[in-house]
């Protein structure tokens, strides 16, 4: 089988068109045998009147060799890669190996335990909150009625955080053995739609994430793995030898119950800040890493399609627009769009009583009024919370309880127009764009709730940014605070064979850990992760 990319066709193609333009580029005859099937369509709208479809497939012919002939060195020409997944070992018969102990159940903690699973080591995965339906009614709870369950909400339950996202099941990360399309083929089969698995940037949404995590759930319990939830670790037990090596041998929960464990995937999340200190207290090796603070910006989406995709706005192949931008301030700042939600809203994920932290959400359609993005700076320990490793966290806690006192006192956030902002004034009311926020927005200045270079930053790149997109920086656009949980703040280091660089067969994973950045990347490291434990247990 080869593999054809960068196959360009108009947005409107006629169906044999595809057949027509592979068989053109490998000089094929009409009349010879061919069979496609499409690998992965993107778009390309950079020229917004003249949009492409962008193609790459999979073709079967009579004589491979030949064509590849034809094209020596052409990367739009080659074999198609072997993307199987081939597990890295498998338990030792007899049923006596000691279980591993995977502590998180969001997209790390999950594919952890799936892998795990399927390797036959049969996993207990421990999760602080509830079955991700129950989960889903108290974050209802905190949207609609103002009530907070500091342990089920946006950030700990079943699922995780990107339960309540975009969905998005893309990323940059360097993948040389496909372990992404491992973890959106076990997507697939937990019910998410086929297209996940050629589109470019496929995404899902929360509905069908929803239903997925609890498929999912299901084939790690019939493998032997066992969930168990509303389950806080509070301490670790560590064995420390006279020349000072660390290995783990047990949790303590918040019950008073006690689990031995001789193997432990953390997988905790980038919002477990109890955690995180309680690591730091046992002495294991925990470093401040960059994270990102900000606010939440909403346009109508109708806006955003228009301005990327011109007079083919609301083309079924197209979807809802997105976009991406960055720009390096004056101030030696970088401001950059983060987490785009297309055709979503803007959505409470405190997990602490007392603060307000936003993030993004869309469903699968897609379909909501307004698109929104994170509009965040970057910042760094060295700079802005140099000192303990866990300076971070108070950070962002000092900002997030700024914005939970400017938005009432209330769980409602603080709001602003775009032009207020610039302005440099107090927003009173709100214009023609409606936030999308529950439990409401309080019209204030945002100036209160962000560090003094995050706002410069943000005034001197958003008509930057209006310049790139035309109307982004109109006066109504919708800003709302704030959002401070990009990643973690933290790194929990560990070595090449995923160890704890100082507590051994303890293994910090995905996003908690510093490891990953949303869903893919940190199911992917949850793979990763998993393989190592496999490969110390049967070492």
């Amino acid at each position: 089988m080869l593999r054809l990319s960068d196959i360009k066709l108009p947005l409107d193609h006629p169906p044999e068109a595809l057949a027509a333009a592979v068989r053109a580029r490998v000089g094929l005859a009409d009349d010879a045998p061919l069979d496609i099937a499409i690998a992965r369509r993107a778009n390309d709208a950079r020229r917004r009147t003249a949009i492409l479809l962008v193609y790459s497939v999979d073709i079967t012919v009579a004589d491979e060799d030949a064509i590849l002939a034809r094209f020596p060195g052409d990367p739009h020409v080659r074999r198609t890669p072997d993307t199987g997944y081939r597990f890295v070992a498998h338990a030792p018969a007899g049923g006596t190996t000691p279980r591993p102990v995977v502590i998180g159940a969001g997209p790390c903690g999950l594919f952890a335990g799936l892998i795990l699973a399927q390797m036959g080591y049969r996993p207990i995965i421990l999760d602080r909150g509830k079955v991700v339906r129950e989960r889903t009614k108290d974050t209802w709870g905190l949207w609609r009625r103002g009530v907070l369950e500091p342990e089920s909400n946006v950030q700990f339950g079943e699922g995780g955080a990107g339960t309540f996202s975009d969905g998005k099941l893309w990323s940059q990360i360097k993948d040389p053995r496909f372990l992404g399309r491992k973890v959106l083929t076990e997507f697939v089969t937990a019910g998410a739609p086929p297209e996940i698995l050629t589109e470019a940037h496929p995404h899902i949404g929360t509905f069908r994430l929803v239903t997925m995590v609890e498929h999912m759930r299901a084939t790690i319990e019939s493998l032997g793995g066992e969930y168990r939830f509303g389950t806080r670790v509070d301490d670790l037990d560590i064995d420390e030898a006279t020349d000072g090596t660390r290995t783990i041998r047990g949790l303590h929960l918040a019950d008073g119950g006690y689990l031995a464990a001789s193997r432990v995937v953390l997988a905790v999340g980038h919002s477990a800040r109890d955690t995180f200190h309680m690591l730091h207290d046992r002495g294991v090796h925990v470093e401040a890493k960059p994270f990102s603070i900000g606010v939440r910006i909403e346009h109508p989406q109708g806006w955003i399609d228009r301005a990327r995709f011109g007079a083919c706005a609301g083309h079924p192949d197209l979807g809802a627009a997105a976009y991406s931008l960055s720009h390096h301030c004056k101030n030696d700042r970088t401001v950059y769009s983060f987490c785009m939600c297309p055709g979503g809203t803007v959505v409470a994920a405190t997990s602490e009583p007392g603060h307000v932290a936003t993030n993004g959400m869309s469903q699968y359609s897609r379909a909501e009024r307004n698109a929104n993005s994170g509009i965040v700076v970057g910042i760094d320990p060295a700079r802005d919370f140099p000192g303990s490793p866990l300076a971070g966290i108070a950070l962002q806690r000092h900002w997030e309880r700024a914005a939970f006192v400017a938005g009432g006192s209330s769980y409602a956030a603080p709001g602003q127009t775009l032009g207020d902002f610039l302005a440099a004034r107090p927003s009173t009311g709100f214009g023609s764009v409606e936030p999308s926020y529950r439990p409401g927005v309080h019209p204030t200045d945002l100036a209160e709730c962000l560090p003094d270079y995050a706002v410069a930053a943000m005034r001197e790149a958003l008509p930057v940014f209006g310049r790139q997109i035309p109307g982004y920086d109109h006066p109504d656009a919708m800003l709302t605070g704030v959002e401070t949980r990009t990643s973690s703040p933290v790194r929990i280091t560990r070595g090449q064979d995923h160890h704890s660089l100082n507590t051994r067969n303890l293994f910090p994973a995905g996003e908690g850990a510093g490891y990953a950045g949303g869903i893919l990347s940190a199911a992917i490291d949850g793979i990763k992760t998993a393989e190592a434990v496999a490969l110390s247990i049967n070492a």
